[in-house]
């Protein structure tokens, strides 16, 4: 008899501030990605906090009285762990670790943890390593405060420091070793993508969890690991598709998010090579998100950092089945009609008209309007290859067959 699985979710708390960049409407959609990350990393969210701060408390990030009321609440509700929506300093960690005496993590720190848990290959576990020791190097001092050497004087001098030290070289060591290791692994995978021949190389990019694995398994009829949850891909995954008659690789990358840490950009970047070296880019958004403008706007600066931003590419429109507007009563002269309340030939009208045909509106799980997005893409790589190959032209037909 097959014993039932059990998830036992760990109790935590979120913790958001409110200051000049970020408004509380930013602050509580910040918040609902960070529960949304807290559940990927086997989290439950039992409250949140936020506070407005123009300037930041250099000890504990938040103020002291807020801080007494997490921490009052931490001790009644038996909470494992609390999450900072912003990057915290290490001394700012060790600070309210002492006066909170439970886990103390931020954003940065938990998609660490996400990544840890999702990374597969060899390939993604040096790379989630190697931005774990990035982010624990300047950390190390509060890890050895146990040893009680830190405070000096009589009877307080010993091999506190020495240790600290003596770990310190340790990861330096590693880090160094990892980032040896890397820079091998990148030239074999160089080699490979150099193998593949003179196909027209498509890659899928978009924000987390807007579904390009999805789409990456009805186009290519493959098997790609999907699920509704944030970073469910983190090894590029590259099929060769063929639409009509036409070859060509498609690849499906990492999902990127906002304020996503510079350590895993670093990192990732050798990952990101497949969306340096592609002909064509396929920005998938989900449009049944609120916020897709911001995904969109997260995506294009990303793509900027790893100079990819003038590739050509094709946006697609994900999850139309799921895109539901908000009305208005014909009664209601009161509530004043905003961007949540537009239809899909509302959204049309905006800025999207001036993408044009290069925008294509689908669901990938219902398989609406794939036909539209084949011949769209199918006209695409027609055109590249046409213009590497000239001499190939008659192989391929101006229609689909």
């Amino acid at each position: 008899m097959l014993e039932k699985k059990v998830t036992n979710y760990e109790k935590a708390v979120l913790i958001g501030v409110i200051n000049r960049e970020q408004d509380e409407r930013k602050v509580q959609e910040y918040l609902d990605e960070l529960e949304f990350l807290t559940y990927t990393a086997g989290g439950e969210v039992f409250h949140r906090f936020t506070q407005r701060m123009d300037v930041p408390n250099p000890k504990t990030l938040i103020g002291s009285g807020k801080m007494e009321e997490v921490e009052k609440y931490v001790k009644e509700n038996d909470i494992g762990s609390v999450i900072f929506d912003d990057e915290l300093s290490p001394a700012q960690q060790r600070n309210i670790e002492k006066q909170l005496r439970c886990k103390i993590i931020d954003r940065t720190s938990l998609i660490l943890d996400i990544f840890a848990q999702r990374a597969q290959t060899s390939y993604a576990r040096t790379q989630v390593e190697l931005a774990q020791y990035e982010y624990l190097l300047p950390r190390l001092t509060g890890l050895w405060t146990h040893l009680e050497r830190q405070k000096g004087g009589i009877g307080m001098r010993g091999p506190g420091e020495t240790e600290i030290e003596t770990d310190r070289r340790i990861v330096r060591d590693r880090i160094s070793l990892l980032k040896k290791k890397l820079t091998k692994i990148d030239r074999q995978m160089e080699t490979q993508r150099g193998n593949r021949g003179a196909l027209v190389r498509v890659a899928l990019v978009g924000y987390t969890n807007v579904g390009k694995s999805t789409l990456m398994n009805v186009i290519s009829k493959s098997d790609v690991f999907a699920e509704n949850k944030l970073f469910a891909t983190l090894d590029t995954t590259v099929r060769k598709v063929v639409i009509g008659n036409l070859p060509f690789l498609l690849s499906d990358t990492v999902g990127f998010i906002r304020k996503l840490p510079t350590q895993l950009v670093e990192s990732f970047k050798s990952t990101l090579d497949e969306v340096r070296e592609a002909d064509l880019l396929l920005h998938v958004v989900d449009i049944s998100h609120p916020n897709f403008e911001e995904h969109i706007a997260s995506v294009n600066q990303i793509l900027d950092e790893i100079k990819s931003a003038d590739k050509k590419s094709i946006m697609v429109f994900n999850k139309i089945d799921q895109y539901v507007p908000e009305t208005i009563d014909e009664d209601d002269l009161v509530t004043e009609r905003t961007k949540s309340h537009f239809t899909l030939a509302d959204w049309k009208k905006t800025w999207f008209n001036k993408i044009g045909d290069r925008a294509l509106f689908i669901s990938a799980l219902n398989k609406e309007n794939l036909d539209d997005f084949r011949k769209r893409v199918y006209d695409e790589v027609r055109d590249i290859h046409v213009t590497r190959f000239p001499y190939n032209n008659f192989l391929y037909p101006e229609h689909l067959e």
